[in-house]
C-alpha cells in the first residue's frame, strides 16, 4: 500500500514519510525535496486511515498550500480537500470566525491590511493632537506590530517600565497610549489586523480552555512548513495545539532563517529538541537542485555561522561551471553588464526569460536592471511591486463590499462615504466621527439615522448613501458573491465613473475593476468553494499576499527581478546576485551584532542556493547614494566563498598565484581589492580582463583634482573645458534641452564623446 508513496525517495526522505507518531523535526537543506516529503507524508497519513479533518498543515503562503493540496489530491483523491491546510493567518482566521463571540467580535469581522491600519493610526494621532512627523504612522504601526508578535498587549505595554523608558528615550512616550486607542478602535470597528489573527488566537486559547481543548482533540497531527520562519506567537499556538497527541512535525532549515525583521525567531528551530526530549530528527541533506559548484560554494559560506544545526548538504549532480564575477564601474554599468550577460546566456544556451532571476538586497536597486533589460527588449517582472489588490480602484470597490458586510468598519466607511463624489466633505466626515465618539455609538449608527443629527446641507447626500448601503445589505443572504459585487460596482457609481474616464489610466482602472469582478465569478464557479457568499470571498481575498498573485497579462516568460527575501523557496536555472558591496550586502544596518551578520550571511546563502546551473555575482566600484557618487568595495561575503569555485582569467590567475606565494591564500574579494589597489598605485593602469570577471574600468582611470568642486551647470557653454570626476578632462561640444532636462555633449580627451545629463553629472569648469 505504501510502495507508491515512497517510490523514488532517498532513505532519509522515506524515513520522514513513514515516521508518523510522536514529535519529528525534518531538517531540510536547500533543494532537498522537502515539499515532496511533506505532501507524501500527508498522503501516507490518509492512506493509513487517518481522518483528513484531523490533519493540520501550516504553510507560509497560500500558493504553497494550494500546490501541496493539489499534489496530495492526485494521490488520495478528494479526501485531500478536508485537510486543514493553509497559512497561519488563513487557518487561524478561520478558527477566529468560528469562535469570534468568545472574544467579543462577530464572525463577519473585517481584516485590516497595513494601509487600513496606518490610516486608522493617522486618524488617532491627529485626534490626539500629536505631530505626525514625530509620531509617523509607519513607525507607530511597526512598534505595535512588534509588540503583538511578542504577545505584549496594550495594557502590558503601558505597564512595562522598560518599554516605557525605551519609548521615552526615543522621544515617543505616547506610543503605548496610541497602541491602546488603536486596539479599542479596531474592536469597535469589529476589525482585526494581520497581527491580531495570531495574537487573538493566543488569547483565545489562553482564556478559553474549552475552545483550546476542542481543537487539541480535533487536530491529531500537526505539521509546520518553513519552521525556521515562525515567531513566538506562531510557535506557542502550534505547541498548544499539539500538546495532547504530540504528533507534531516541523520542517525547516536554520540556514534559511531570514525573517527576523518580521519577528521570526531562529531559536524556535534551534531549541526544538529541548521542548520535545523524545524528538526524532531526520536530515535531508541531498540537494537535487544545484550543481556541485553551487552547493559547495554555499556550504563554504554558511559554515562560518556559529548558531546552526549540524548538517552536510551534498549533491550528486554534475560539477557545473564555476561562479562568475562581474565587476562594473558603476551601478548603471552593472545593470548594462548583467543585461548583456543575460542576453548572451539566452542566445548561447537556448534559455528563455523565465529561466533567469536577478536578486538584490533592496528594492531600490531594480532601476538600473529594468532600464538595461528594456533597452535589449527583454521582458521582465518585478516581484514585490504594487499588488493588484493594493491598487486604488480595487481597494475602493473592496471597501464598498467590506462595508456592506460590516457597517462597523470605520476605515472602509472613510474610503467610500464620498466615492464617487456626493458632496460630503472631510469636515462632515470628521463631524460624524466626533458625534459617534461623543454618543458612544458607531459611525454607521450616526449615518443610518442622520435625520436625528444636525448634518446641515450634507444630510440628503448622507441619507442617500445610507439607503444605498441598506439596499446592498438586503442582497447578502439572497445572492452569491458575484451577483452582490457586480450590483455594488454599478449601483455605487464606481464603474460609471471609471468608464467615463477615457484617459489611458482611466481605461486601465476600469479594466482592473472588471478583472476583480472576473476573479469573484471564478470564486463562485469554483466547485471546491462550498460557501459562495460575499463574506466568504472577502475572507479569502483579505489574506492574499503578493506571492499568491500571478502575472496579470498571463505572460510568464519574463526575467524575474526581486529582493532575496522574496526569492525564498524559488529556483532558477541562472541567477545573478547583484550589488555585492560592503554596506549594501551585508546591509550597514545589519552590522550591529554577530546575530545580525549571521542573518545577512543566511540571506546570502539563500540567494546562492536559488541557482540551478549558473551563478553570477556582481558588484559596482561606485554607486549613487543620497545624490552622491560613492566608492564601493566588494562584499566580505565574496571573501567567504572558497576561491576554487570562482572562475578567473589567466592574467588574474597569475596574480593570484603571486599573492599565494607571498601571503596566505587570498579569497576572491580580497584578490579583487588587491588588483584595484595595485591599479591605483600604478596610476590606474590595469591589465585587460576577460569574462567572467568583466571590467568596465577604463585603462586610464582619472584621479579628480584635489580642489574638485562641481560648477553650476547653468554656466556651462559650448567650447568650455571641463573636468569630470571619472572621465577626466574634455571640451563641451553642445548644450541642449529635452523632456529629460539639460544635456551636454562632451568630447573627453581619453574617453571619447559622451552625452551627460547635467542634472546628474558633476562637472568642474576649468578656468
Amino acid at each position: 500500500m505504501f510502495e507508491d508513496l515512497t517510490k523514488g525517495l532517498n532513505d532519509p526522505q522515506r524515513e520522514a514519510v513513514l515516521h508518523t507518531e510522536g514529535p519529528l523535526m525534518i531538517i531540510a537543506g536547500a533543494g532537498s525535496g522537502k515539499t515532496r516529503v511533506l505532501t507524501q507524508r500527508t498522503a501516507h497519513l490518509i492512506k493509513k486511515g487517518i481522518n483528513p479533518f484531523s490533519i493540520l498543515l501550516l504553510t507560509f503562503t497560500n500558493k504553497a498550500a494550494g500546490e501541496m493540496r493539489e499534489r496530495i489530491e492526485k494521490v488520495v483523491g478528494h479526501d485531500a480537500r478536508a485537510i486543514w491546510m493553509g497559512t497561519f493567518h488563513s487557518v487561524f482566521a478561520k478558527i477566529l470566525r468560528f469562535e469570534a463571540k468568545s472574544l467579543g467580535f462577530t464572525s463577519d469581522f473585517s481584516i485590516y491590511d497595513t494601509d487600513d491600519s496606518k490610516s486608522l493610526l493617522k486618524s488617532i494621532i491627529k485626534e490626539r493632537g500629536l505631530d505626525d512627523k514625530v509620531y509617523k504612522p509607519n513607525v507607530v504601526f511597526n512598534r505595535i506590530s512588534g509588540a503583538k508578535n511578542r504577545l505584549v498587549s496594550a495594557d502590558a505595554y503601558l505597564a512595562d517600565p522598560i518599554i516605557q523608558a525605551d519609548d521615552a528615550a526615543a522621544r515617543l512616550p505616547e506610543i503605548g497610549r496610541l497602541y491602546k486607542l488603536y486596539v479599542d478602535r479596531c474592536f469597535k470597528a469589529n476589525a482585526m489586523d494581520f497581527d491580531d489573527l495570531l495574537f487573538n488566537t493566543n488569547i483565545l486559547f489562553r482564556d478559553f480552555p474549552d475552545v483550546l481543548n476542542k481543537y487539541q482533540h480535533k487536530f491529531k497531527y500537526v505539521m509546520v512548513d518553513e519552521f525556521q520562519d515562525t515567531n513566538v506567537s506562531q510557535y506557542l499556538i502550534t505547541r498548544k495545539l499539539a500538546a495532547i497527541h504530540e504528533n507534531i512535525c516541523v520542517v525547516g532549515d536554520d540556514a534559511q532563517s531570514i525573517y527576523a525583521f518580521r519577528g521570526a525567531n531562529i531559536q524556535n528551530i534551534l531549541n526544538f529538541e529541548k521542548d520535545y526530549p523524545g524528538l526524532t530528527t531526520i536530515r535531508l541533506e541531498q540537494n537535487y537542485r544545484s550543481t556541485k559548484t553551487i552547493v559547495e560554494a554555499a556550504n563554504s559560506v554558511i559554515a562560518r555561522n556559529k548558531r546552526q544545526l549540524r548538517k552536510e548538504v551534498y549533491t550528486e549532480n554534475e560539477s557545473g561551471q564555476l561562479i562568475e564575477v562581474i565587476k562594473a564601474a558603476s551601478d548603471v554599468e552593472e545593470g548594462r553588464l548583467v543585461a548583456t550577460s543575460l542576453f548572451e546566456e539566452k542566445l548561447n544556451n537556448g534559455l528563455i526569460n523565465s529561466d533567469f532571476a536577478v536578486l538584490y538586497r533592496t528594492n531600490s536597486q531594480s532601476r538600473a536592471f529594468e532600464e538595461s533589460l528594456r533597452k535589449l527588449n527583454i521582458k521582465y517582472r518585478i516581484v514585490g511591486g504594487l499588488s493588484f489588490y493594493q491598487r486604488r480602484e480595487i481597494k475602493d470597490l473592496l471597501a464598498y463590499l467590506r462595508f456592506t458586510i460590516n457597517q462597523n468598519d470605520e476605515e472602509a466607511f472613510k474610503r467610500i462615504i464620498n466615492l464617487p463624489k456626493r458632496g460630503i466633505g472631510d469636515q462632515t466626515v470628521a463631524k460624524i466621527a466626533v458625534t459617534a465618539a461623543e454618543q458612544n455609538v458607531t459611525v454607521w449608527d450616526v449615518v443610518a439615522n442622520i435625520q436625528h443629527y444636525n448634518a446641515g446641507r450634507s444630510a440628503s447626500a448622507i441619507e442617500g448613501f445610507s439607503d444605498l448601503i441598506k439596499s446592498f445589505k438586503l442582497m447578502i443572504d439572497k445572492k452569491d458573491a458575484y451577483e452582490v459585487a457586480s450590483h455594488v460596482a454599478k449601483a455605487s457609481g464606481i464603474l460609471k465613473e471609471l468608464y467615463e474616464d477615457k484617459t489611458v489610466e482611466g481605461l486601465s482602472r476600469y479594466e482592473n475593476v472588471q478583472e476583480l469582478l472576473n476573479s469573484i465569478k471564478q470564486f463562485v464557479d469554483n466547485q471546491d468553494n462550498e460557501d459562495k457568499s460575499l463574506g466568504a470571498f472577502l475572507q479569502t481575498v483579505s489574506l492574499l499576499t503578493n506571492a499568491d498573485e500571478s502575472d496579470e497579462d498571463g505572460d510568464n516568460d519574463r526575467v524575474t527581478l526581486m529582493t532575496i527575501h522574496q526569492a525564498k523557496g524559488l529556483e532558477y536555472k541562472v541567477v545573478y546576485i547583484v550589488g555585492l558591496e560592503e554596506d549594501l550586502f551585508p546591509s550597514q544596518m545589519m552590522l550591529q551584532s554577530s546575530d545580525d551578520l549571521e542573518e545577512e550571511r543566511r540571506l546570502f546563502y539563500v540567494a546562492i542556493t536559488r541557482a540551478e546551473k549558473r551563478l553570477y555575482l556582481t558588484y559596482a566600484e561606485t554607486r549613487y547614494q543620497y545624490g552622491r557618487l560613492k566608492p564601493c568595495e566588494p562584499s566580505r561575503f565574496m571573501d567567504e566563498i572558497d576561491g576554487k569555485y570562482i572562475h578567473l582569467s589567466r592574467a588574474a590567475a597569475r596574480r593570484m598565484a603571486e599573492m599565494q606565494r607571498s601571503t596566505e591564500r587570498p579569497t576572491p574579494a580580497a584578490f579583487l581589492r588587491n588588483v584595484a589597489s595595485k591599479a591605483a598605485q600604478n596610476g590606474g593602469s590595469q591589465e585587460k580582463r576577460t569574462p567572467p570577471t568583466r571590467s568596465a574600468t577604463p585603462q586610464s582611470t582619472h584621479v579628480p583634482s584635489p580642489d574638485f568642486r562641481a560648477s553650476d551647470p547653468r554656466k556651462l557653454a559650448s567650447g568650455q573645458r571641463v573636468e569630470h570626476q571619472k572621465f577626466g578632462y574634455g571640451t563641451v561640444k553642445l548644450i541642449s534641452n529635452d523632456q529629460n532636462g539639460a544635456k551636454a555633449v562632451i568630447q573627453f580627451d581619453n574617453q571619447g564623446e559622451k552625452t551627460l545629463l547635467l542634472g546628474f553629472a558633476k562637472l568642474r569648469i576649468v578656468e
